[in-house]
């Protein structure tokens, strides 16, 4: 789940900018983190505390209200009840990491990723999202071979990743759809070599980087099981003491 985490820590000064390299700072004294960190603890908690996904998520949002949410999710933050509003946006599948390093089989994973995804994102676009990326990183946590990923993720969900960020990268604009962005997101992964490599291809598209590089980051962290010491402790730095602790409290309940 940190890797996830850090990905949106990195990305989020890029987010809009449209950079097209991979040759940029990790950090510098903008970095936050922003809604991608919320939801994905507030997941996360409902997990560790087995609560239902809406009331964890209400709960996190309401504390941290200026993380940078869509106009739709933070309102629906702020109702009383939970009515979802049939979303396909890439936010069922940003906070959903920590599904894929919790639960111990696909069944499972699939289940819970589309309970995380429908109290809010309950467009079939939206489900499938946020089950492909919690899916991805539960196949790479069992020790997948990246190519096995790739043809269970694609032959199961539809999702084309036989590209490479090569050929994405010269026409890929900002899209804040699971459609466009978790096939990009994953394509990151499977290009990578390392944590680290993950994050910036993530970036390097110039799209929705903080999510982007989020997906793409808890991916990586499940696949090559470490993060740099560095981007570790950065990330302790920035997050508030309550986040840290879910985190600290999930990867000691789950061995990250």
């Amino acid at each position: 789940m940190l890797g996830a985490i850090a990905g949106d820590i990195i990305g989020s000064i890029y987010e809009r900018e449209g950079i097209k390299t991979t040759d940029f700072p990790l950090f510098g004294p903008n970095n936050r983190f922003t809604d991608d960190t919320v939801m994905t603890i507030a997941v996360a908690d409902a997990i560790l505390e087995q609560t239902d996904y809406a009331t964890a998520m209400k709960q996190w949002g309401r504390k941290y209200p200026h993380a940078g949410y869509g106009g739709t999710f933070i309102k629906w933050i702020f109702e009383a009840e939970v009515r979802p509003y049939h979303s396909w946006g890439n936010g069922s599948a940003m906070r959903v990491s920590p599904v894929g390093f919790a639960f111990d089989t696909a069944d499972s994973v699939l289940v819970e990723a589309k309970r995380s995804a429908e109290v809010s994102h309950d467009h079939p676009e939206g489900i499938k999202g946020a089950q492909a990326a919690a899916l991805a990183v539960f196949l790479a946590r069992q020790g997948e071979a990246k190519e096995s990923i790739r043809q269970e993720i694609s032959q199961r969900f539809g999702y084309n990743l036989a590209r490479t960020i090569e050929e994405i990268r010269p026409a890929y604009r900002f899209d804040v759809s699971c459609q466009g962005s978790v096939p990009e997101a994953i394509i990151a992964f499977l290009d990578s070599s390392n944590y680290e490599e993950a994050v910036r291809l993530a970036v390097s598209l110039g799209g929705d980087s903080d999510t982007l590089a989020c997906l793409a980051g808890g991916l990586a962290q499940a696949y090559y099981r470490t993060i740099p010491a560095d981007i570790v402790n950065t990330v302790r730095a920035v997050l508030p003491a309550d986040l840290l602790d879910i985190v600290e409290r999930f990867n000691e309940k789950y061995g990250w």
